[in-house]
């Protein structure tokens, strides 16, 4: 029996598919204080059909800005309040709504492309946190405001939050409250993900109809529940060693691996083990491949991708997801938080809660209040990078973390960079923007295995836009939320080195080290 049939025949004997949805939080935990996590984080469940007066509202959004001529949209939000609205803007790019600016980057090159550089004239703001109390977000919403009228900003929330008191009192064009019971990385299908895909032109009324089928399907036991079987394969390959989950996607899918990767990632990376979700990567030969690789490879329509094919014959265990067309996105978001919550209870977590988050926030905190205080911020660091490449061994992964302006002359350098460690040391590879993947992965690389190699890539921007009642600008927050991640990984004893780079030259030279570095194997 392989490791996967193992899996889902434990999801049987617990009957795990009827607990979940009869929301039984024990499912996961017999402890009170996660059986109250759990408890308040299952309405999840409940919006994979509309509720009441969601498509009115919705609708009456998307004529209302139609009607004022909004053309663009500013999606001001961190980790679960904006990568479902990415997915979205990228899947159904030609849809012809409007065009979507994601702002889930401190770094004040980002903060400006999106606000101060950009034509708000016909803008909308649409400024989302379940909290309300989201540092960036905060930071965002404030600039924001000093650069558009209130009439051009929206706020996605929860009932009670900071967020909602401050978008009431300043008068903002509307306010989208969120049911409280629904975490910020299952909101895919919540008002978080919707209005934006409303707004962007996608058809919610079909997306809503797929989430809903895949819902029914993922009430029937194991044996046939697309959830569960692929929870048994994340979770039953995890056991068994093979931890880093790689999806494979064709081009039209592919956005959906960094909401993936966030879900599975924070869901599953705590209490010294977690899947390894690895997104990103081209596919390669076989041979490159390590015995801790499993890979679940999605399908579009008649689209295939080669190779694949090869993985399964040199032995990696393969798991074909078939997607009919990409209208069926929201059935894709109910199977993966299905399975990712069943994953949880395979592997012994409790796949709602995210322990680790808050220490990079204080670190943070506590170097901000040092600048404050009259001190300097670290200048970057010169790490080895090849003392840190020979560090990597079997079932360790490289996770390239750059607090950079997220642009495509900086991806590409650091993607060939992962190429090369991927094919000439047999490990996997993982990549982030800083701070966006701090609200992803950032905890799976503290909570999770020690098997993280972190390369940190800074530049050292010296002035950005002011953060309105902040002591800071954005260059300096960016810097200090680096510095902050640095410290929290090392305090977790983790491998990690920091290089400073400040041009897309630089980064042309970091690649070229470590081609030096790895040549020979």
């Amino acid at each position: 029996m392989s490791a996967a049939d193992e899996a889902l025949a434990e999801l049987t004997d617990r009957d795990a598919v009827a607990r979940l949805h009869a929301r039984d939080a024990t499912l996961w935990s017999d402890e009170s204080e996660h059986r109250e996590v759990v408890a308040n984080r299952l309405g999840w469940l409940d919006v994979a059909t509309p509720p009441d007066g969601w498509p009115r509202r919705l609708t009456g959004a998307v004529a209302a800005a139609s009607g004022d001529g909004i053309d663009r949209l500013v999606l001001a939000g961190m980790g679960g309040s904006s990568l479902a609205p990415e997915v979205f803007a990228k899947v159904f790019a030609d849809g012809g709504g409007p065009r979507l600016a994601l702002l889930d980057s401190t770094h004040p090159d980002a903060v400006r492309a999106a606000l101060d550089d950009a034509d708000l004239s016909t803008s909308l703001v649409i400024v989302s946190s379940k909290s309300g109390s989201t540092e960036e977000t905060r930071c965002f919403a404030a600039h924001a405001a000093e650069l558009v009228s209130p009439d051009r900003m929206v706020a996605v929330t929860d009932a009670g939050s900071q967020l909602e008191t401050q978008a009431r009192d300043q008068g903002w064009r509307d306010v989208f409250v969120n049911p409280a019971d629904i975490g910020g990385r299952y909101s895919a299908l919540s008002l978080f993900g919707m209005l934006p895909a409303a707004l962007l032109g996608v058809d919610i009324s079909e997306i809503w109809l797929g989430a809903a089928n895949m819902r029914q399907r993922c009430t029937a036991d194991p044996a046939d529940n697309p959830g569960a079987q692929l929870a048994a394969f994340m979770a039953g390959c995890a056991r068994a060693g093979r931890d880093k989950l790689t999806l494979l996607a064709p081009a039209g899918l592919a956005p959906l691996g960094d909401w993936v990767e966030q879900l599975v990632a924070e869901s599953t990376g705590k209490q010294g083990t977690g899947i390894v979700p690895v997104v990103g990567e081209p596919l390669g030969p076989a041979a490159v491949y390590g015995d801790d690789r499993a890979f679940v490879v999605l399908r579009l329509g008649a689209d295939e991708l080669l190779g694949v094919d090869d993985l399964a014959a040199a032995g990696h265990p393969v798991h074909v997801i078939e997607v009919g067309d990409r209208q069926q996105l929201g059935a894709e978001f109910v199977r993966w938080e299905v399975a990712t919550a069943l994953a949880g209870t395979l592997l012994g977590v409790n796949p709602f809660d995210e322990p680790n988050v808050a220490e990079s926030k204080a670190n943070t905190n506590a170097v901000l209040d040092e600048v404050a205080g009259g001190g300097q911020l670290p200048e970057p660091e010169s790490g080895d990078v090849a003392q840190l490449l020979e560090q990597l061994g079997d079932g360790d992964y490289l996770s390239v973390q750059a607090y950079l302006a997220p642009t495509a002359e900086h991806a590409e350098p650091l993607a060939r960079l992962r190429t090369l460690v991927r094919d000439r040391r047999g490990v996997a590879t993982t990549f982030g923007w800083g701070p966006r993947f701090l609200h992803s992965t950032g905890q799976l690389h503290k909570g999770g295995p020690d098997s993280v190699v972190s390369l940190q890539v800074v530049d050292s921007p010296t002035a950005g836009p002011p953060i309105p009642d902040r002591p800071y600008d954005f260059a300096t927050l960016v810097r200090a939320q680096a510095v902050g991640d640095l410290r929290s990984l090392r305090d977790h004893g983790r491998r990690v080195i920091q290089v400073g780079v400040d041009a897309a030259g630089e980064l042309e030279g970091l690649a070229a080290t470590v081609e030096a570095a790895t040549r020979g194997g």
